[in-house]
């Protein structure tokens, strides 16, 4: 009788014990499941994917999956709490869709949305009023991106590092072939739209462009990775075109293209819809790019761009450093741009200015239309394997003035061009420059001669922005 009391105690004790381990396992699971990131506003209705049938085969078309939860969830965010889809970890094989209000895509580490190339997928939408035609120059329609929305406010799209594949070589391939009539798509391009978040992703090989904020304000591109063969041109990695107070920083951009391009408009289109890209930082950016520029201002800068500051960046074979591009028929202005601490290794150019980039959406543009480029300021660089030191080549009757560059030295390449300055049409001032500048930048005489370009200290409003703690 006492022996089968101890086994029966055993029996009991053994259950208890098995329960609380499962118990605590699944405690575990459970706490090593919650994520937790950074928004702008945290979310109080929540749902999966494959709630709406996808299937991460990367074979499956989810186009369905995705329009049919974003149209549900949107109902739930009407009630002020907002919403959040989660793209679990997968291949998600879709095409076009668009976003809504309140909102936010997160993408998990593991899951990747893929781009579909079946070109049925991707509506075609009417060109952007400051470009008067699709971008590509063919026709006057364009592909709706891959992740899109219009007169939205508070989107967030966000993630663990999960990816937006545009598995583009079907699009670059078939461009190469002059076989579109259509411009190409983006991979996310939000329009009119405001307190837009994009973080934590990563991002690649875009049909074209990869991130466009178009006429939009209050905008944070954060902790993004974009990369795309360096090869292949329009791959740009960040455009803001034509928007106000917007912060770019901590991104990693490999591109064939410009890592970031800012833009407002192309020519007749631009100057007549007269949106300004304006109050931008970009900060603690690292770029590769051995074809094109780390950051470009324009070409299309038809609405004016102004007070951009740069600072923090590293760039890494890339064709030059801040390249200014605008022509006769742009119009407007490139002004008030200010860079600082700019760290470069094996360059083209370090400093490149084109007053002739002549291309055109139609032969509607005025050539009398002429840019104002004026008050740009770059500080305490460093380049070392530097083919030229720079190519500043303004606008006959239309010089670009009031270029002022101090501290920088640059170290040559062992083929380096015998002429490092090629200056026509600029007027500045220099300070503390190696090699030397040319005669048309002058090094700044008496007591202001050791003096800084000057850097705003004061921050735009996007700048002071705390972004909430979230969880799934």
């Amino acid at each position: 009788m006492m022996i089968r009391s101890v086994f029966a105690i055993l029996v009991v004790f053994l259950a208890i014990f098995q329960f609380s381990a499962i118990e605590c396992r699944n405690h575990h699971k459970l706490a090593t499941s919650k994520i937790e990131y950074s928004a702008l506003n945290c979310r109080k209705h929540s749902a999966i994917l494959t709630d709406f049938g996808a299937v991460g085969d990367g074979k499956t078309s989810n186009t369905k999956a995705f329009k049919e939860a974003i149209n549900k969830l949107s109902q739930m965010a009407s009630d002020g709490g907002g919403a959040q889809l989660v793209v679990p970890p997968g291949k998600w094989l879709t095409g076009s869709f668009n976003l809504t209000s309140h909102f936010t895509l997160f993408i998990q580490q593991g899951a990747t949305i893929l781009a579909s190339q079946d070109e049925s997928e991707w509506p075609v939408v009417a060109p952007l009023p400051s470009y008067g035609k699709g971008r590509d120059g063919t026709g006057t329609g364009r592909f709706n991106s891959l992740i899109s929305g219009t007169n939205l406010t508070d989107v967030v799209i966000t993630g663990n590092n999960g990816t937006i594949n545009g598995q583009g070589q079907y699009w670059w391939d078939k461009f190469k072939k002059k076989q579109f009539k259509l411009t190409r798509p983006y991979l996310i391009e939000l329009l009119f739209s405001e307190n837009i978040q994009i973080s934590n992703i990563t991002l690649t090989d875009s049909p074209s462009w990869h991130i466009h904020p178009v006429y939009c304000k209050n905008v944070i591109v954060k902790s993004v990775t974009v990369i795309a063969p360096v090869t292949v041109p329009n791959t740009d990695g960040i455009n803001p075109d034509s928007c106000t107070n917007t912060l770019i920083e901590d991104c990693y951009i490999v591109s064939g293209d410009d890592c970031i391009a800012v833009k407002s408009g192309w020519d007749e289109y631009g100057i007549k819809f007269g949106m300004p890209t304006q109050q931008l930082s970009i900060r603690r950016l690292t770029c590769i790019s051995p074809k094109s520029a780390g950051v470009a201002l324009g070409s299309e800068m038809s609405g004016g761009i102004k007070d951009v500051r740069i600072e923090d960046v590293t760039l890494i074979n890339t064709e030059s450093a801040i390249r200014i591009k605008t022509a006769a028929g742009r119009g407007a202005y490139v002004k008030d741009i200010f860079a600082r601490r700019i760290t470069m290794k094996t360059m083209k150019y370090v400093f490149w200015m084109s007053g002739n980039y002549n291309q055109h959406p139609d032969e509607g543009f005025d050539p009398k239309a002429l840019p104002e480029v004026t008050n740009i300021n770059y500080r305490d660089m460093t380049a070392e394997n530097v083919t030229m030191a720079a190519s500043l080549v303004g606008i006959d009757k239309d010089p670009f003035t009031g270029i002022c560059i101090s501290n920088v030295t640059i170290a040559l390449a062992a083929k380096a061009k015998e002429v490092q300055w090629n200056c026509t049409n600029v007027a500045g001032v220099t300070s503390r420059v190696t090699p030397e500048p040319c005669s048309l930048l002058p090094e700044k005489k008496g007591p202001v001669k050791n003096e800084d370009c000057v850097f705003p200290s004061d921050l735009i409003p996007i700048e002071s922005v705390v972004l909430k703690r979230c969880s799934l």
